[in-house]
């Protein structure tokens, strides 16, 4: 296993397996989600355009197996934004991380922490930000669909000091079925203050 950390337009040679990567591990519960290639290499250009933008990846013989990512909340979508603008807070001082995903093969071997390891040292070391901050989505517990072997990230977050809060939310939309409509999701935020040392 070797695990890479690629800054801004680097990220634009990873771009295809990232979409592919993105797609399988998000079908899963709890996003369900039916995306397509095109829509991630769009939303994963985003973060290409972004200078200080990161993405850890965590690779098995030259295959990427699972990815996690940030950028500046300024660098990022409206929709991400906007909730901590309405709170008051300034986005310039805030490290968005995008999202975690790891083929379930290589879940449990402590790449889930290396993630934020690796993405917290990079907020640091910018040296402009107060918080590190992501967003995740709103499941109910009773839905059907959930298995139930499912096991949440919650305790992992939670070791890592990050604080749930119920004031800073976004709606996004994506399908839940090939070719179906988007389905609007409420996803919440969690903050974690970035440690100053020294």
């Amino acid at each position: 296993m070797e695990r890479r950390v690629v800054r801004g337009a680097e990220v634009g040679l990873f771009l295809p397996d990232l979409a592919r990567l993105r797609i399988g591990v998000f079908r899963e519960w709890p996003y369900l989600y039916a995306g397509n290639e095109a829509y991630e290499r769009a939303y994963l250009e985003v973060y290409a355009r972004s200078p200080d933008s990161v993405f850890v990846l965590a690779m098995d013989g030259g295959r990427i197996v699972g990815a996690s990512s940030g950028l500046p909340l300024a660098d990022d979508a409206e929709a991400f934004r906007a909730p901590f603008e309405a709170a008051g807070f300034d986005i310039a001082r805030v490290f968005y991380f995008g999202e975690s995903v790891l083929l379930p093969e290589y879940r449990g071997r402590g790449l889930g922490h290396a993630f934020f390891d690796a993405r917290e040292a990079h907020a640091a070391a910018l040296g402009r930000f107060d918080w590190t901050a992501f967003c995740a989505v709103d499941r109910d517990a009773s839905d059907a669909r959930r298995p139930p072997d499912y096991r949440g990230n919650e305790a992992l977050w939670g070791k890592r000091a990050y604080v749930r809060r119920d004031d800073l939310r976004c709606t996004l939309g994506w399908p839940e079925a090939e070719g179906g409509p988007d389905v609007a999701h409420t996803l919440t935020f969690r903050l974690r203050p970035i440690s100053r040392k020294g």
